[in-house]
């Protein structure tokens, strides 16, 4: 695929995973990932994180207004209904305890990197601190993933011509790349689930 095409088409991917509901279904970290496997030179590897950033932030942008907005009809909209009232408790308890550092976390959390915008838009958060938080988050989280990427394409590129099977080692290295970051968010997961805990979501656990 043209480099500029496949720029696009991953800022594009990323704006719909960070997007209300439509991020739970779109694998947002897998088409970044396929995406940086194709970086071939430090322009490409900057407009990709740039692109990636600049759909982070669309996306999120776009939640967060729909929140400040519509949030209390989007959560009783059969979509909202789906995802359940737990993890509507989940997104809110997790504000309210971290604040500005929950935006910047539910960006490497599962679930919660598409609900936590519209959440800080309902609970009336003001977009100025959103933002910011925001911009961080896909900084960290854009070059980690065209990191990860272009760093096992370019080991397959240094093996190809002198290692037998280089195919199934690169391979392997974009396994890995994507287990890599999937540890990553387990991690970060784990390590903030004291904070997302309450007796609301307790007894949601419960039952």
């Amino acid at each position: 695929m043209d480099p500029a095409l496949r720029t696009v088409v991953a800022g594009l991917g990323i704006m719909l995973e960070t997007s209300v509901f439509v991020g739970l279904v779109v694998p947002g970290d897998s088409i970044a990932l396929i995406a940086a496997v194709g970086v071939t030179s430090p322009a490409q590897f900057s407009w990709l994180v740039v692109a990636l950033m600049a759909g982070s932030l669309a996306g999120e942008s776009v939640g967060f207004a729909l929140g400040r907005w519509f949030g209390p009809r989007l959560r009783g909209s059969r979509a909202g209904r789906r995802l359940g009232d737990r993890n509507w408790a989940l997104a809110e308890h997790y504000l309210g305890e971290r604040g500005g550092v929950a935006v910047f976390l539910s960006r490497f959390l599962p679930v919660l990197h598409s609900l936590v915008p519209l959440t800080a838009g309902m609970a009336g958060m003001r977009y100025r601190v959103f933002i910011v938080w925001t911009f961080a988050a896909s900084l960290v989280w854009s070059l980690l993933v065209v990191s990860l990427g272009s760093g096992a394409a370019a080991g397959y590129e240094r093996l190809a011509g002198t290692v037998k099977g280089a195919g199934l080692l690169f391979a392997a290295a974009a396994v890995a790349a994507a287990a890599a970051l999937w540890a990553l968010k387990r991690w970060f997961f784990a390590r903030e689930r004291r904070h997302m805990r309450s007796e609301e979501i307790e007894g949601g656990d419960a039952r």
